[in-house]
């Protein structure tokens, strides 16, 4: 269990420059904290795969707190105190993007944890991690290892090949996943899937085009038709 402190904001806090446009966002949004004396209700999701991880309560100071550090603060109604998710833990939540409902009586929070968020060790109180949203992860190492320069990395190795032997790779998994369409082992066919889409994230990365890119192109075909 997360231990009680008490907190207090020095000058400047939630002025600093990766929150700025945090703090300035929340202003806008005009939190109404009167309807549950005080508190309203935070929902954290996680920001890569959207899982929700957990849920608490913030009162005007636990966000404030959350704005000036980047890391989510509740308010404990049981403990009548300020803490801060991960303080004992290690395991932080790390903001990314705090939206309202439409009341403005609701906070949404995106964050990035550094580790499994419920005290059962899972990443989320809401049960296991599902698969759904992986491919964002998945995105999200690759990019890594190649910036990184991982040494060892296949991925690596063949993003440092160039876009002319990425691009083969990726023509190759297409026909061999054609191939397998044609047959009736459908985990074959999952495999060489799985293959291809690992194959084509390494293309828009070197391309230095992201999956969301891609969503976005979708999602603007889908209104016109």
């Amino acid at each position: 269990m997360e231990q009680c402190h008490k907190y207090r904001l020095q000058a400047g806090d939630g002025r600093r420059s990766n929150n700025r446009a945090l703090a300035l966002k929340i202003i806008k949004m005009n939190i109404d904290f009167s309807k549950l004396n005080g508190l309203v209700p935070a929902v954290i999701q996680d920001n890569t795969t959207l899982q929700v991880l957990m849920t608490g309560f913030m009162n005007e100071e636990a966000l404030n707190l959350t704005l000036a550090e980047g890391k989510v603060t509740f308010f404990s109604r049981s403990r009548n105190c300020l803490w801060t998710k991960g303080e004992t833990s290690g395991n932080f939540l790390y903001v990314k993007e705090i939206t309202a409902d439409c009341d403005n009586d609701t906070i949404l929070i995106k964050a990035d944890p550094a580790g499994p968020v419920c005290h059962t060790g899972k990443k989320s109180c809401f049960g296991d991690e599902p698969a759904k949203g992986f491919i964002y992860q998945l995105e999200q190492i690759i990019s890594r290892r190649i910036d990184e320069d991982a040494e060892n990395s296949y991925t690596n190795k063949l993003y440092k090949k160039g876009i002319n032997k990425v691009a083969q790779k990726v023509g190759e998994e297409a026909v061999e996943l054609i191939i397998e369409a044609k047959d009736d082992n459908d985990e074959l066919f999952r495999n060489e899937a799985a293959d291809l889409l690992y194959h084509f994230l390494i293309l828009l990365k070197t391309k230095n085009i992201t999956i969301t890119d891609i969503e976005d192109v979708l999602r603007s075909r889908h209104k016109t038709r």
